[in-house]
């Protein structure tokens, strides 16, 4: 019997390569999803089309409304960045890091690892091409998972947790080629912060960006739909 493991899977493509090594890896795989207020929550239905995709039997999507802080453009009315130079997004945390947004799904997703009896997290995470976010760095993951297994019933129990994080050392065109090989339809995903309600990314915010310079660093048309 495989085991079993929690995918955190927003929609875009990073967590959707993601579930497709966990797969591949062999897990039995439950998905993860938050409804937390993002002025992307379009994203869901991409998260829903992968899950459906990867056959995922379990597809859990929680209500956390992270506007009730703010602090963030994709939680606040704040204006999205746009057309920044690679410089620009490389450099500072940008205004579009949502305050504490993967220690608090980390935790959701260790309580849900806890209650399946699962002794295995899959976070797409991403510390090469990434936008400067410091929840996203391998420093963090390390201590992360040190915290849950002092934390947790699972962890005094000797059963000990693991938080995986396949994608933190690899561009963004090796994330899509490693997808790309894995039978991944990135047309099923959006990655942008502020896409259209149809779903239509923007193509100029510092995640379009990121993706299409990583499918012309792989070669490949992105098949995501770009107004």
């Amino acid at each position: 019997m495989a085991a079993r493991a929690v995918v955190l899977l927003s929609g875009g493509l990073d967590s959707a390569t993601t579930l497709a090594i966990a797969q591949a890896e062999g897990f039995d795989c439950a998905a993860l999803s938050f409804r937390y207020g993002q002025r992307h929550a379009v994203e869901l239905q991409s998260a829903a089309r992968v899950a459906a995709a990867f056959g995922v039997g379990d597809h859990r999507v929680v209500d956390i409304d992270l506007r009730a802080f703010g602090g963030s453009a994709l939680t606040a009315d704040i204006a999205v960045p746009k057309d920044r130079a690679d410089a620009e997004i490389a450099g500072g945390i940008p205004i579009t890091y949502v305050p504490a947004r993967n220690t608090i799904m980390l935790s959701f997703a260790l309580a849900f690892a806890e209650v399946l009896e699962a002794g295995d997290i899959f976070i797409g995470v991403n510390a090469v091409d990434y936008s400067g976010y410091p929840d996203c760095r391998p420093e963090y993951i390390a201590a992360f998972a040190a915290m849950a297994n002092l934390a947790t019933k699972a962890g005094v129990e000797g059963r000990t947790l693991r938080v995986h994080t396949p994608l933190i050392a690899l561009t963004k065109a090796e994330i899509i080629r490693r997808g790309v090989a894995l039978g991944v339809d990135y047309g099923l995903t959006l990655s942008c912060y502020d896409p259209t309600a149809a779903g239509i990314a923007c193509g100029h915010c510092d995640s379009c960006r990121l993706r299409l310079n990583g499918f012309a660093a792989a070669g490949l048309v992105d098949p995501a739909r770009y107004a």
